[in-house]
């Protein structure tokens, strides 16, 4: 009896936790290419930021900046005003949209994928090492990662932060098949998972733990029957 009780106590403190990260709404970056700009045919460095929460986030007026960290040096985050839950969204470098879909995902493309830019003096994203930070339009940081130094030969792999990690320096490379990553449908030099929402956790873990807790809720019936 113990041991049963111990287990639900431990399962129903892990659906707590999640409803808790899913009931707050939170912007991480979980994707960053600084070696696009010189390594991709639309020549662009690009992050993507996503919504790990269960509400849309209004991002009006949201800024960005590299390793200087500094909300004055900041530049507009544009062409996105609001990020779904559960959404991932990617911000390159300039506006170049219809060519990035084009290089990642052929002439099919991916129309549910929001692409926003922002441009401006002083922000481009170093491959030897930077940071993408994040804030909100009153300046107060949302997210913020920094990393080393990227591929310098092909295939060039982004820096994958699925786990969804905050305030860290990542180091993590995508690789095909893992975290949603894959093989750019027409530039075979590039690795990486944009608009994937692999750093929120799967309604089936969730699910799980849900079934979990109603069969241990069973036993512990028949077992003071």
């Amino acid at each position: 009896m113990n041991t049963i009780r111990t287990s639900l106590k431990a399962l129903a403190a892990a659906v707590a936790l999640i409803g808790l990260g899913s009931a707050q709404a939170a912007i991480v970056i979980t994707e960053v290419a600084p070696w696009a700009s010189g390594n991709s045919p639309y020549a662009k460095d690009w992050f993507e930021l996503t919504n790990t929460g269960s509400s849309a986030v209004d991002i009006t007026g949201w800024k960005m900046d590299d390793d200087s960290n500094s909300f004055s040096a900041a530049v507009a985050l544009t062409g996105i005003t609001t990020i779904a839950a559960g959404e991932s969204v990617i911000f390159t470098e300039t506006s170049i949209a219809a060519s990035f879909l084009s290089t990642w995902f052929g002439t099919a493309g991916n129309s549910s994928l929001q692409i926003g830019y922002y441009s401006g003096s002083g922000v481009g994203l170093s491959a030897t090492s930077d940071a993408v930070n994040i804030f909100n339009a009153a300046g107060v940081k949302q997210a913020s990662v920094s990393f080393g130094a990227s591929d310098s030969v092909a295939p060039y792999q982004t820096f994958d932060n699925a786990a969804g990690l905050n305030n860290v320096t990542i180091s993590q490379l995508s690789v095909a098949g893992v975290n949603g990553a894959f093989v750019a449908i027409n530039d075979a030099a590039e690795i990486g998972s944009p608009g994937s929402i692999a750093a929120v956790p799967e309604a089936s873990t969730y699910a799980m733990l849900l079934a979990g807790l109603g069969m241990i809720g069973v036993m512990s019936r028949r077992r003071t029957a």
